[in-house]
């Protein structure tokens, strides 16, 4: 059900403003949800289930922008669809085990127009702050107008504010000493897209997590000579152990046996499986796989094949990058190569700091939630502001944030609701 904005159309129109005036102030029925990624999508479609208007922002074009504009082409789901299933919707049965980017795609498309989900798209959000004379928030907008020649901006007031930004919203491009001198080409992994422009070239890429390994593995089979830099250590596990999901073996041991133990069984059958890692530059971190998601929100590499290329020196570990040079990079070994690109695999984070004001201790400085609040309402903060897929656990974890989420407002709304009823009806009984 998607809320209703007074003083704009779903397309922004009437709320059209000239630059140097006051922004539009628009007050809106239900949520402000901000983002249309699977989270802000998530907690909509729930919001509809219980019949509660709203209203989601989002600064791009579409939905899932960052699945649909800053992934690599062979991108698959790297957990069994099961476990990324959103609220109320199962993915189709013909869907693969581990769905393509354009599978995952085809499936939000289809459920934002199941559960009505029509976001206000090229809405950038700049502020939200908590008004507690009013008991409501401010959330403030600009989106582009006269053919994207000048801006408009508006501001969107309602008691509830759902941050579904999510935890990949800007780029990280580490500094590197040097960089301008170096004649090559230098991108982040969010352009990259095929390895096919890459055959026959040296590219160097920087961070060993899942998209640099997988980024990797996909230049080997275009032919290029893929290296990857590895800074810390890594825990590279198989995709699947005994025919089973690994994700599905450890969420099942979790449930009877202490974490550091399932990463034990998880670390003793990855060695027999993959071998030494070790002997190939891949150390792996003191703490096991599943402890140190819990306490940085790092997921472990689950292997697709680059592993093979590792091995057989198809793809080479290289140490961590300490400046560029005019054709390449100078490790902090002292040792230099050159390179005709580098890639930085290096990841994003949250841009909720920027806009968010007041958000009552739920963020970190850097836009990680803070992880003090209880674990049974961790989602929720104080002046009816939500967190929604800031656990660190996926899509998985994001669907839960949701489901709690949108039964609290949606208390809170029908509360609202009855007591608007009410106070119309005693009204209309004095006035009779």
């Amino acid at each position: 059900m998607q809320g209703q904005v007074a003083g704009e159309d779903a397309g922004g129109g009437s709320s059209r403003r000239r630059e140097g005036s006051a922004a539009a102030a628009c007050l809106v029925r239900g949520p402000i949800i901000v983002g249309a990624g699977p989270s802000g999508l998530a907690v909509a479609a729930t919001l509809s289930q219980h019949a509660v208007p709203f209203t989601v922002l989002e600064r791009s074009d579409g939905i899932a922008d960052l699945w649909t504009n800053r992934t690599y082409d062979r991108l698959r789901l790297h957990l069994p669809k099961v476990f990324c299933e959103l609220p109320h919707a199962r993915f189709p049965a013909d869907f693969p085990t581990y769905p393509t980017k354009h599978d995952f795609l085809r499936y939000l498309r289809s459920y934002a127009a199941r559960f009505d989900v029509s976001p206000l798209f090229g809405r950038t959000v700049t502020r939200a702050r908590y008004d507690a004379d009013a008991s409501l928030w401010r959330v403030t907008a600009v989106s582009a107008a006269d053919g994207g020649v000048a801006t408009m901006e508006t501001e969107y007031v309602s008691p509830w504010l759902v941050v579904a930004s999510g935890e990949n919203a800007e780029v990280v491009v580490p500094t590197v000493k040097g960089r301008e001198r170096f004649a090559g080409e230098v991108l982040h992994s969010s352009e990259y897209r095929r390895g096919e422009r890459f055959k026959g070239m040296r590219v160097l890429v920087v961070g060993c997590g899942n998209s640099g390994m997988e980024m990797c593995l996909d230049l080997c089979e275009h032919g290029a000579m893929p290296f990857m830099s590895v800074r810390s250590g890594v825990h590279l596990l198989p995709r699947e152990m005994f025919g089973a999901s690994t994700f599905g073996i450890a969420m099942k041991l979790l449930r009877w046996l202490p974490i550091k133990l399932v990463d034990r069984l998880l670390l003793l059958v990855a060695r027999m499986v993959l071998g030494d890692t070790e002997k190939h530059g891949l150390r792996r971190p003191k703490l096991g796989p599943l402890e140190i998601k819990n306490i940085t929100g790092k997921s472990p590499v689950l292997d697709v094949g680059a592993w093979s290329f590792i091995k057989s020196g198809n793809i080479k570990i290289v140490p961590e990058v300490e400046s560029f040079t005019g054709n390449g990079v100078r490790f902090v070994d002292g040792n230099e190569m050159a390179f005709d690109t580098v890639i930085f695999a290096t990841g994003y984070r949250s841009n909720v700091p920027f806009w968010l004001k007041d958000d009552g201790e739920l963020f970190t400085e850097d836009g990680k939630a803070k992880a003090e609040q209880a674990s049974d309402d961790w989602w929720r903060g104080p002046n009816g502001l939500y967190r929604v897929g800031f656990s660190g656990r996926g899509l998985l974890g994001a669907g839960a944030d949701a489901l709690r989420a949108a039964a609290d407002i949606a208390g809170r709304w029908q509360a609202e609701v009855a007591a608007a009823a009410a106070g119309g009806a005693k009204i209309s009984s004095s006035s009779v």
